[in-house]
């Protein structure tokens, strides 16, 4: 991949983004949620050898019965005690997969937030660490597939940070349904781990041997979780062993992004910036990725329920 090339288009993308254009046809939504948008909390069981837990889920929903293509957002960690972490929402980010006509959920892994269990951490088995991980994602896709309103033959993983890795995870373990993997800086560091960039390196590696879906890797020039050249090193040993269909996978580096490129995904700011790339990717999986007809306005609800 050229870094010149790369130059260009984080230039261009930033152009868009600091004049507030439409980009390649993908509008960004001046507002938050969408009218009409059902809310719902769930505590989806995910059932283990020794006993069930249950996994903090939040659900949004557009107007109408569906059945909708589901995108699955998996959160990053925040500094402190993940039992502390408040439950993910991505509000900006979530509207503009409602506005195209997506059910959207955000499930909090083991030990955060309000889910059970216990954060699963530290250590330098970063491949280990991800497929846990993953593991409580396939739990929630247990559950939302069941669900009415969700088409169980389209789904899109999404994954920030922590997230990402978890979701590059997911590939390499498969599930009924997915098309494809949006990866936003993924990866997991620990400083206390002799060469922990190699760690992760392998990591994503080993991901790619047994990888199933297409992916789409979005990284910047100045996060401060991943210094360059080791996002590309990372992507690079993915595709070095990946077949198939996960040989189709893209690196698109935004450059520098703010004071940080690892907040891309979470501020409002970057919508400009990745969501051309997201759309165009998504169309290529088959999958729409325009903006749907807004109804007259009326307020968000919000429920909190115990799966069954």
């Amino acid at each position: 991949m050229s870094r010149a090339v790369s130059s260009v288009r984080a230039f261009t993308l930033l152009l868009a983004a600091a004049a507030g254009m439409a980009w390649c046809g993908v509008s960004i939504a001046q507002s938050t949620l969408p009218p009409h948008v059902v809310e719902q909390v769930v505590m989806v069981p995910k059932t283990g050898q020794e006993k069930t837990i249950n996994l903090e889920t939040t659900i949004f929903r557009p107007a109408g019965m569906g059945p909708f293509p589901l995108v699955v957002i998996n959160h990053g960690k925040s500094p402190g005690k993940p039992a502390f972490q408040g439950r993910a929402r991505f509000e900006a980010q979530t509207a503009e997969f409602l506005r195209r006509g997506y059910a959207v959920a955000l499930p909090m892994r083991q030990g955060f937030s309000k889910s059970g269990g216990v954060y699963v951490g530290g250590g330098c088995d970063f491949h280990a660490n991800g497929i846990k991980q993953a593991e409580d994602v396939v739990a929630a896709l247990d559950y939302l597939v069941q669900r009415p309103y969700v088409d169980p033959l389209r789904i899109v993983v999404v994954g920030q940070s922590y997230g990402g890795l978890s979701t590059m995870a997911l590939s390499a373990i498969g599930y009924p349904g997915v098309l494809g993997v949006v990866n936003f800086a993924g990866g997991l560091r620990n400083d206390k781990c002799p060469g922990w960039e190699n760690g992760l390196i392998d990591a994503f590696g080993d991901y790619g041997r047994t990888a199933r879906y297409p992916s789409l890797w979005i990284y910047g020039d100045n996060d401060s979780f991943w210094p360059w050249p080791l996002p590309e090193r990372m992507f690079n040993n993915y595709k070095s062993y990946a077949t198939g269909r996960a040989a189709d996978a893209r690196f698109i580096d935004v450059g520098e992004f703010e004071t940080d490129s690892h907040k891309l995904f979470s501020s409002r700011k970057g919508l400009a910036l990745w969501l051309p790339e997201v759309g165009a990717f998504f169309r290529q999986l088959g999958l729409p990725f325009d903006d749907l007809p807004e109804r007259e306005s009326s307020a968000t609800t919000g429920t909190v329920e115990q799966a069954s």
